[in-house]
This record gives C-alpha cells, structure tokens and sequence, in this order.
C-alpha cells in the first residue's frame, strides 16, 4: 500500500479532516454523509490518481491533489479528491475537496 495512502487513512481515522464547501454540496446532492466518504476512503486498496494543482494564489504555486474511489461499508462506491495538509513539517489533516457518487 501507497505511504501517502497510509498517511491519508491516519489522518482519517485520528478524525483529521475537514470538508470544502462544495464537497459538503455535493455530499448532499448525493445523499451521502461524511462517515460514508471517512468508510470508503479507510476501505481504499490504492489511491486512484494523483495530480498536480497549480494556482498563481498559493504561496507554493502547487498542490497535489489524491483521487480515491472506494466503496463505504454498504457497497456504495464513493469519488472523493482530497489534498493531505501538513503543517510544521508534520500531517495535520485531510481536506476533502470534492466528495460524492461515482459514476
């Protein structure tokens, strides 16, 4: 398994992650809970894809971005992207971007 994986789920499992508020909408729309996104990403074998996020408004210029699809513990397969935080030079948390159905 990914060392970036592992650290994901960590985070996950200490109850280190926030939602955006478009995850938290599209959480919704989708009739899904945050329990479900926290269930299928500690259920993930592999983290999807990785990319690479720029933006002239971050002061490092990029981020990297996981996509994992998983299953919650009710089959349910679940996308969610995500950016693991780290502050002073440690993990802090999870900060779940985009969480909802896959299709």
């Amino acid at each position: 398994m990914n060392d970036t994986l592992i650290r994901i789920k960590r985070a996950i499992l200490a109850g280190h992650y926030a939602f955006s508020e478009k995850a938290s909408i599209e959480l919704e729309a989708d009739g899904l809970t945050e329990l479900d996104v926290a269930e299928s990403i500690v259920n993930a074998v592999a983290i999807y894809k990785t990319i690479r996020s720029t933006s002239p408004l971050r002061p490092a210029g990029r981020e990297y971005l996981h996509i994992i699809q998983s299953t919650n513990l009710e089959g349910v397969i679940i996308y969610s992207k995500g950016k693991l935080v780290q502050e002073a030079g440690a993990d802090r948390y999870y900060f779940l971007i985009s969480s909802k159905k896959a299709v």
